[in-house]
């Protein structure tokens, strides 16, 4: 007759709890034992029982297998990081090209190309998108024509004060006596603050000679006499 199956739990019992350790522990040391000559491990077990008491088994040295088992954790710990951070930066490859491939799409669709497969409420959509694109490119259009007409202006406004203030420099200095003293003058004509306006130049008539008229001479003559 086989022994039943055995519930795996705390055994309340003190003393039957002492006996079940003592048994089992020394069970599991001479596993342990038989494991490390049988396969040529490096086994080292620990135990502590309830009263704090150390129970221990190592192949080697139990500060040795401590110390191997400290580094291979150690190497453990960082090939999963480094796993990790491989499949962290392979996903984030792949939705960038999925990011990629969509722009690409969309930048097709834009352009007037693949739109066979696009139902009419998708080209609708697709119309709508193109015509806000289109107003904001006026608008900035439109904004930018202004910015250049302004500073054109602006450019005449300072043109103009220059011409007006060289004008001043030129034509607006006076002496005490009011006289211009930087009046330009072109054959005994003298040109002022208006020297804007055109001048008109003429030629004058030639003065009548007194021997040209004999008669005139005599009439001189007969006065001179009385």
């Amino acid at each position: 007759m086989g022994r039943g199956k055995i519930v795996i739990r705390r055994i309340d019992n003190s003393t039957s709890r002492q006996v079940t350790f003592s048994k089992r522990r020394n069970g599991l040391l001479k596993k342990a034992k038989e494991l490390a000559i049988l396969c040529d491990a490096e086994v080292g077990v620990m135990i502590f029982s309830s009263t704090g008491k150390l129970y221990d088994f190592a192949s080697t040295s139990m500060k040795s297998v401590i110390e191997r088992y400290g580094k291979a954790k150690e190497e453990h710990h960082q090939l999963g990081g480094s796993t990790s951070e491989v499949k962290f930066w392979q996903r984030e490859a792949a939705m960038l090209r999925q990011q990629l491939q969509n722009l690409q799409e969309s930048h097709r669709q834009i352009m007037g190309e693949e739109l066979s497969g696009l139902t009419v409420k998708e080209l609708q959509s697709l119309e709508s998108q193109l015509e806000i694109s289109l107003r904001g490119v006026r608008l900035k259009k439109d904004q930018l024509l202004m910015d250049e007409i302004q500073e054109i202006n602006r450019k005449g406004n300072l043109l103009r004060q220059e011409n007006v203030e060289l004008h001043k420099k030129v034509y607006g200095i006076r002496d005490g006596n009011g006289a211009n003293r930087n009046s330009i003058l072109t054959d005994g004509l003298g040109i002022g603050e208006n020297s804007h306006v055109p001048v008109n130049l003429q030629l004058s008539q030639p003065h009548q000679q007194n021997h040209e008229s004999p008669s005139g001479a005599t009439k001189l003559g007969r006065l001179q006499l009385h």
